[in-house]
């Protein structure tokens, strides 16, 4: 498979140039190994998902790393944690030495703490998301971002079903004592037919006859996975009444149509997911350019108990925001422009109020090629192709 240069590459190098060790994160086949070995040829390499690997290592840890040659890619870490204390015991004996640990993971929330415990100050944690769609023309709401996925869009379904069986055989079994795989995969099926909607716990756990707190504990483990998106509400003093619920989205286009059952473009233009697969799609290439920039995740949405609502609100530098709407239609009319025109209109009310306001209507192309940009005063509209090659927040 051809190596598609990642955006992320910049931060792992600087990283890697100022660290004695960085840990990288992302969901499982999201291209973290292939990254690596590619920026990194001459490191040594080392799979802790091989038995063989673990037991050696539990038998004698410091024989195991004394063994290994610098610098080092200690792949799929997550399951034998221990391994944090030995790699800070030997960054501490040559702090000056940077760049010498490559450590990966597929779950983000068991890694940041161990990393906190045993590795602050020692380590970069970096995280790497499946191709943006400024990664690769290949990117689409259909496919999604999976490497493998693009290098061989024929077999899309079977290895979307293949790696769900072997996400849930491994991610979900080592995070929590999950026995019940079969109800598992009928609950990320659930899950996925809530794309884009407010999280309501208690709709979830209904049809799977379990509890609100149950769902609660696998809805953290579809989230220390980075397998959804899971984006907070935007609170500022406007004088509103808010909604305080979450939304949820699956992080991944492609996965989502897979879940959902829409395997062809055709069938996508029918489907009645279309808008929310859509702002979904939006969502989670915001997500991506954040991540590939080094920066924390700030994305948000704003809904009133009055009906007003935004699809995302992002923060910018020197308090500016951007607000976003995103439309599955390739005809942009003046009026999808509205909650975003009266929400600005409520921020620039504020007493307190700093920072410009952004707003853009990003949306699906005319088939014919022709290009919407002022549809209200002050909005900008972009097809989603020109959102993600330079629309962007920063």
């Amino acid at each position: 498979m051809k190596y598609v240069r990642r955006e992320l590459e910049k931060q792992v190098v600087a990283a890697a140039g100022a660290f004695p060790a960085v840990v990288l994160t992302g969901p499982r086949r999201s291209g973290k190994t292939w990254m690596l070995k590619h920026l990194f040829p001459k490191a040594s390499y080392h799979l802790f998902e091989d038995p063989d690997v673990v037991s050696r290592f539990r038998q004698d840890p410091q024989g195991f790393l004394d063994g290994v040659r610098l610098p080092a890619i200690l792949d799929e870490i997550q399951n034998t944690p221990e391994v944090f204390n030995y790699v800070r015991s030997r960054a501490d004996r040559e702090p000056r030495k940077a760049g010498r640990w490559f450590l990966t993971g597929s779950q983000e929330s068991g890694l940041m703490q161990n990393v906190s415990e045993s590795m602050a100050g020692r380590a970069a944690v970096l995280h790497l998301l499946p191709l943006s769609a400024s990664e690769s023309p290949k990117v689409t709401l259909l496919r999604g971002g999976y490497p493998e996925v693009l290098a061989r869009p024929q077999v899309a379904r079977l290895w979307f079903s293949s790696y769900l069986q072997t996400y849930l055989e491994r991610d979900v079994r080592a995070i929590s004592a999950v026995h019940e795989l079969a109800l598992f995969r009928r609950f990320f099926a659930l899950v996925a037919s809530r794309h884009g909607q407010v999280l309501n716990k208690s709709d979830l756990a209904a049809p799977l006859g379990m509890s609100a707190p149950g769902i609660g504990k696998w809805l953290d483990i579809l989230e220390a996975t980075a397998q959804v998106l899971i984006v907070p509400p935007f609170f500022e003093n406007l004088g509103k009444r808010l909604i305080k619920s979450p939304k949820i989205y699956i992080a991944d286009p492609g996965l989502a149509c897979h879940l959902l059952g829409v395997e062809t473009e055709a069938e996508l233009e029918r489907s009645p997911f279309l808008g929310a697969l859509f702002e979904g799609f939006i969502a989670s290439e915001i997500v991506k350019s954040q991540a590939n920039a080094g920066r924390r995740r700030e994305l948000y949405y704003f809904r009133d108990q009055q009906g007003l609502e935004v699809d995302f609100v992002v923060p910018g530098k020197n308090a500016s925001v951007t607000l976003i709407e995103a439309k599955a239609s390739r005809t942009i009319t003046p009026d999808m422009a509205g909650p975003m025109q009266r929400l600005a209109t409520a921020w620039a009310k504020r007493p307190d109020k700093r920072g410009g306001i952004r707003r853009l209507l990003v949306h699906r192309p005319a088939r014919a090629g022709i290009k919407s940009r002022a549809v209200s005063p002050g909005v900008q509209a972009l097809s989603w192709q020109d959102f993600v090659a330079g629309g962007l927040p920063n």
